[in-house]
């Protein structure tokens, strides 16, 4: 499997030719290294809830006007996209598949945000091997304790580096692939995860310092 990163926490998942979108929020495309077509070839798109760096209809639009696809989320999403003419798929909690993808879809709470209404939120298991906690750390994701890979948020309004890094200290993937960093400059990521690879390298723990639009890795 390919996980390619397109800024903030943007994904596409690809295996045996079969490309999944996850999250084109407004972070990806507000700097304009990444755009619409960059996502011609994808086949189905998940968004995992409504907050803004995850769900951005204007581009959502431009990209099914570019490639026509199905779109997964929450009831609470798939209301907004119906009042922006988007069709999507309601996902509830559990197994899914699309294409060579085993997916299980886990309802799971977003972190508290400062005056802000918690949003529906979805995560997500991909083939057994990776946990895509989106923006939560609940203690409930301990089930999945040892998993191959977790999509892990670095950086956020609602958690420092100390809640962070103690959640994975708590799962233990045998890897990690930092998400949720699309408003920090360069310079402040590369100081951040050069932290994050040291205090994780302690436990044997795989980081993966990857940030850069198109960048990405194999699993």
């Amino acid at each position: 499997m390919k996980i390619t990163k397109y800024l903030h926490s943007c994904l596409v998942f690809e295996l045996d030719g079969y490309k999944l979108l996850v999250d084109p929020g407004n972070f990806t495309f507000v700097e304009g290294l990444v755009k619409p077509d960059d996502f011609a070839d994808v086949d189905a798109m998940i968004i995992t809830h409504i907050h803004p760096d995850h769900y951005y209809p204007e581009n959502i639009k431009k990209i099914l006007a570019i490639k026509p696809m199905p779109v997964y989320t929450v009831a609470e999403v798939s209301k907004a996209m119906e009042k922006e003419g988007i069709e999507s798929t309601v996902w509830e909690a559990g197994p899914h598949q699309l294409g060579p993808f085993k997916l299980e879809a886990i309802s799971i709470v977003h972190e508290p945000l400062l005056d802000n209404p918690t949003p529906q939120m979805m995560g997500l298991v991909i083939n057994d091997k990776i946990l895509h906690p989106v923006d939560s750390m609940e203690d409930a994701l301990l089930k999945y304790k040892e998993i191959e890979l977790l999509i892990m948020v670095s950086m956020a309004p609602f958690a420092n580096e100390l809640r962070i890094a103690g959640f994975a200290d708590k799962l233990q993937p045998k890897q990690i692939l930092p998400v949720h960093d699309g408003y920090a400059k360069d310079f402040f990521i590369e100081a951040r995860y050069k932290n994050y690879f040291a205090h994780f390298e302690k436990q044997g723990i795989a980081f993966h310092k990857i940030y850069k639009a198109g960048d990405g890795m194999d699993l």
